[in-house]
């Protein structure tokens, strides 16, 4: 919008000198930020025109309409006077605008101790989660750089946008937790791989199952040996194809219908030789290295938690350190060994199995190694870091061989696929592993090892070696 010109006509009425005054006037705007202004002109002319002048001055969009242009012929002084008050009127509209700019600037936010295995349910895929809720409650998410920091931050214009996106992540982390899709980080685990007998006989079992050749198998083995029999079938038809070039077919065309019509009573059925049948390899009955557990690893699971930041795994070493005596009491101050023999499948059928393991016995009978196992785990629930869904399972000390949870994931086979141990049983059905003591309890940490190969240890508290004598 530009400026309004008006002409103004001054009487002289001594016609002794010709006065030229700048004229300054609001001018009423339906602008709609204060920010705008506008530039209003006013032409000043004697009567007999002269000496024409045009003043320009800027006003803001904000200034009511109640104004009305008020034209003065007066001294310079007068006009310095209407010019400085232009200034100060300018002068309020900015302060204004300034204030009113600091307010709507304003930010609130919040940190959030998440960790870093949640931060990708946060995210969701391809960043839409996090999208959703930043539209949502208009606020901005900002993850760490770092991988060693947990905290998240929680950027708003409000105190109730920035808590109502925090109560969202909340939910997110609580349904996580809960899934499958959040593994287990830790365990208080009964290392039993530092006896160096039952690690060898270990190995020896792994080396039988999957037979002298175990180096060679590998889970894109399945994939190559598809890939090559596929090529043998395609050589047998391409050799029978030129053996029978010359099969006879009756050909009948209709130049109405223009259509060929074929006599198939004339084309010789074609038989193929049958394939020698071969023995199933141990990759066929769905068994490969990767569903062993480690030799090095072996151990008694007490109980499986999800710690998934710093302050967790805090918690629960200081747990499992603050209730050595009275593990200690349950077990009498006296060592306890186990006996290990034969096998026994937890999930699925035999054919079709997901879990073996070799039960656990105790030497003599007391059931001291359950009543200590149990005064851990009332321990870590009554601190809040077991799920109440694991809370509600009962114990059952057992000592897992083959899981098929561990199986590498490929494209032909899901980490989760059944293995068949029928053959398996036949061997160590009623294996005797042996017995031995067990000598301290750990919190260990899942997949990080220390030098020794066995898992990496937050914590551990002792159990009794020898006989105490009174």
């Amino acid at each position: 919008m530009g400026g309004r010109k008006k002409r103004v006509v001054i009487d002289d009425h001594s016609n002794k000198q010709k006065a030229m005054t700048s004229i300054w006037r609001p001018v009423s705007t339906n602008a709609s930020s204060c920010e705008e202004s506008l530039l209003t002109a006013a032409t000043v002319e004697s009567k007999d025109g002269d000496r024409v002048q045009e003043v320009g001055c800027s006003t803001s969009g904000t200034i009511s309409n109640e104004y009305d242009m008020k034209v003065a012929a007066e001294s310079i002084d007068e006009n310095t006077e209407s010019a400085a008050s232009s200034s100060q009127l300018q002068g309020d509209v900015e302060n204004k605008v300034l204030g009113d700019s600091s307010l709507s600037t304003e930010k609130h936010s919040i940190s959030v101790q998440v960790g870093a295995s949640l931060f990708r349910f946060i995210k969701g895929k391809g960043g839409f989660t996090q999208k959703k809720i930043e539209e949502e409650t208009k606020v901005k998410i900002i993850f760490p750089s770092s991988k060693e920091d947990e905290f998240i931050t929680i950027e708003g214009i409000s105190i109730d946008s920035v808590t109502s996106a925090s109560e969202k992540i909340q939910a997110i982390i609580d349904e996580a937790v809960r899934s499958r899709s959040l593994d287990y980080s830790h365990l208080v685990s009964l290392p039993l791989a530092i006896h160096p007998e039952l690690v060898s006989k270990l190995i020896n079992f792994q080396h039988t199952i999957l037979g002298n050749d175990d180096s060679s198998i590998d889970e894109n083995l399945d994939t190559d040996s598809n890939e090559a029999e596929d090529i043998n079938d395609n050589k047998e038809v391409d050799q029978l194809s030129k053996k029978k070039a010359d099969v006879a077919v009756e050909l009948k065309v209709d130049d109405d219908r223009k259509s060929v019509k074929v006599n198939p009573t004339s084309i010789p059925l074609v038989s193929y030789a049958p394939k020698a049948s071969k023995a199933p390899t141990s990759s066929d009955l769905g068994i490969e290295k990767s569903i062993f557990i480690k030799p090095k690893t072996f151990h008694l699971t007490v109980l499986m938690l999800k710690l998934w930041n710093k302050d967790r795994v805090k918690t629960a070493t200081e747990v499992l350190q603050s209730i050595s005596s009275e593990v200690m009491e349950a077990l009498d101050n006296r060592p306890v060994s186990i006996r290990l023999k034969g096998l026994e499948c937890m999930k699925g059928s035999l054919a079709k199995a997901r879990v073996l393991y070799a039960p656990v016995e105790e030497i003599g009978s007391e059931g001291r190694l359950l009543r200590a196992s149990q005064v851990i785990i009332d321990a870590y629930v009554k601190a809040g870091l077991v799920l109440e869904s694991d809370a509600k399972q009962g114990l059952k000390l057992h000592a897992t061989l083959m899981n098929a949870r561990h199986r590498k994931r490929t494209k032909q086979k899901r980490n989760d696929v059944s293995f068949d141990a029928r053959n398996i049983f036949k061997q160590y059905g009623s294996e005797d592993w042996g017995e031995y003591l067990i000598r301290e309890a750990h919190l260990s940490k899942r997949f990080s090892f220390d030098e020794n190969g066995y898992y990496h240890c937050c914590a551990s508290i002792p159990f009794p070696e020898n006989m105490q004598v009174e």
